[in-house]
């Protein structure tokens, strides 16, 4: 394995991606990669990702390596953090086997990962699931004390502008198999317009889907400039003692923003507003609800999610049940056209065909004679 290519590095996988291309060499920091940051860095046509930490530590079975290297991609792996001091941004690099060379030294060492190798780390980290799963267990009850109020209380839901009461409200994550699902939904936001609520990156899913999110939700840190200029109305995460980074970066854009702050994910924030908002019903796209979301997420606990899902429950719908459910209804319009369509199609053969004109005009005869003019 031999490849050269322009050195592109960012210890946020989320952030790099924006900015590779085919020709350049992704330099991470990136422990247990999950699956969308995989299937993130596959899109930009990257073939070589080096990454400083260890793309599958054992703690769980991630499948962010196995959707790499399945996807073709030279995974270099566990080189250490000191190549973010040796390579710099833009600088041209060749990885050679398992080495990374800057003008022909030696400035980084890793292993290389292939298909077979992450598949049986990925059959050894299934071993300690189990014991993941009871950590996860209790951080998640200790928490539950601590954030029950999201079950009793509002939460400090912001007032919006955008009219919420009544309507249907469609959250978006940038999660597990968010763009398919939005692509199956795009007969359902057409029809029943719902309010498009983009939680950080998911304003971008909304915008490349090809709609307008009307309210963002997040820390605003995986968000593009363009989403957040949309005219949206911005809700910033903040924590609960009050401070919000969010809003340096609005204020850097000139945008103006309403802080929430509150113990709980962005995503949790997005379901509270539209169930307190008064939505009839919340669907889900890209929302994390299980262990191995969770773990790729970073988070040792699901105490908000728990209790907010107790709370939205009745009215909260997950995307995939939806596009299985739901049909486009065909409008009134369409089968004008159609029948306008079709009348053109026979008039034209009724124009081009004597026969058809000789037998049209024999029945108008006969119908004559029927009815006696």
């Amino acid at each position: 394995m031999r490849f050269e290519g322009t050195a592109r590095l960012d210890r946020r996988t989320k952030d790099l991606v924006k900015r590779l291309g085919r020709n350049d060499i992704a330099f991470i920091d990136h422990e247990d990669m999950d699956r969308v940051s995989a299937e993130s860095l596959i899109e930009t046509g990257v073939e070589v990702v080096v990454n400083a930490a260890s793309s599958i530590s054992g703690a769980y079975p991630n499948v962010g390596p196995l959707i790499l290297t399945r996807g073709g991609v030279a995974l270099l792996d566990a080189v250490g953090t000191e190549v973010f001091d040796r390579v710099r941004e833009g600088r041209r690099v060749v990885v050679s086997g398992d080495e990374v060379l800057l003008d022909g030294e030696v400035v980084a060492k890793g292993e290389r990962l292939t298909v077979d190798s992450v598949e049986q780390a990925m059959e050894d980290a299934k071993a300690g699931l189990g014991e993941k799963l009871d950590e996860f267990a209790r951080n998640t009850l200790a928490f539950l004390e601590k954030e029950k109020a999201l079950l009793t209380d509002g939460s400090g839901v912001p007032t919006t502008r955008t009219v919420i009461a009544g309507r249907h409200a469609l959250v978006v994550v940038r999660g597990y198999d968010f763009k398919r699902d939005l692509q199956t939904l795009k007969p359902y936001i057409r029809e029943m317009r719902p309010v498009l609520i983009g939680v950080d990156g998911g304003a971008d899913a909304i915008i490349e889907a090809g709609f307008r999110p009307d309210i963002v939700v997040g820390d605003m840190d995986s968000v593009s400039d363009s989403a957040l200029r949309t005219g949206a109305e911005l809700l910033v995460h903040a924590y609960p003692d009050g401070r919000c980074p969010g809003m340096a970066r609005l204020e850097a854009l000139g945008l103006t923003g309403t802080p929430w702050p509150l113990a709980a994910t962005s995503e949790d924030l997005a379901l509270l507003l539209a169930y307190e908002s008064g939505a009839d019903l919340i669907v889900a796209v890209g929302t994390h609800a299980n262990l191995v979301e969770y773990l790729d997420k970073g988070r040792k606990g699901m105490a908000s999610t728990f209790l907010v899902r107790l709370k939205v429950g009745p009215r909260l719908v997950d995307a995939k049940g939806v596009s299985k459910l739901y049909r486009e209804s065909v409008h009134p319009l369409q089968l004008m056209l159609i029948v306008a369509a079709a009348l053109v199609a026979v008039s034209a053969v009724v124009v081009i065909s004597a026969p058809i004109r000789s037998f049209l005009g024999l029945l108008l005869l006969r119908l004559r004679a029927v009815v006696g003019l």
